[in-house]
């Protein structure tokens, strides 16, 4: 690591307050429903969150459907108190699969590195597969924006290797 990274991390915020959405429609009928719903991915994020001393604003599950997806957006970037969202699921190639293309108008600036390094390192656990996984990462006034995919694994993946380690770095810049 080059030592302005090293400086500019060293400078970054430790802790920053964290959204997650969950994007996934049978999610969200359970949970409208009153039934109880089993959420491995959105429970991981939590957790590896906290772990890692972040704070979580808040935390939902919506449907795979674009106005819901740009209402929780729109929302996310008019407040004071989230520096980044996570937004889960909805990113694979399906056409109920809305999330990356709901997300993206929002972004002041995109990281392509950051769905190329994604699927980098998810090939080399998954192999060729990798080809159909994608995420974005962004900035959105100030904000911190993640679209990721909604397998455990690949959350796992984003959240260690990607997410943790420079969501302040990212936070830094897109505030200076």
């Amino acid at each position: 690591m080059s030592e302005t990274t090293k400086k500019h991390k060293a400078e970054a915020p430790k802790k920053l307050r964290f959204s997650i959405i969950m994007c996934s429609t049978s999610r969200y009928t359970q949970a409208k429903k009153g039934e109880k719903i089993l959420d491995p991915s959105g429970d991981l994020i939590e957790s590896s969150l906290r772990k890692a001393g972040q704070i979580i604003v808040f935390r939902k599950v919506v449907s795979d459907d674009p106005t819901m997806i740009a209402k929780d957006m729109k929302d996310i970037i008019s407040r004071s108190d989230v520096d980044s969202v996570i937004f889960c699921g909805g990113t694979g190639i399906a056409p109920s699969d809305v999330t990356i293309e709901t997300v993206t108008p929002f972004l002041d600036k995109t990281l392509p590195g950051f769905g190329e390094i994604f699927r980098h390192l998810s090939y080399g656990e998954i192999g060729s597969a990798a080809v159909l996984s994608r995420a974005i990462a962004g900035i959105a006034k100030g904000k911190a924006i993640f679209c990721i995919p909604g397998s455990p694994n690949a959350v796992k993946l984003c959240l260690s290797k990607l997410i943790l380690p420079e969501a302040g770095h990212l936070i830094k810049h897109a505030r200076e």
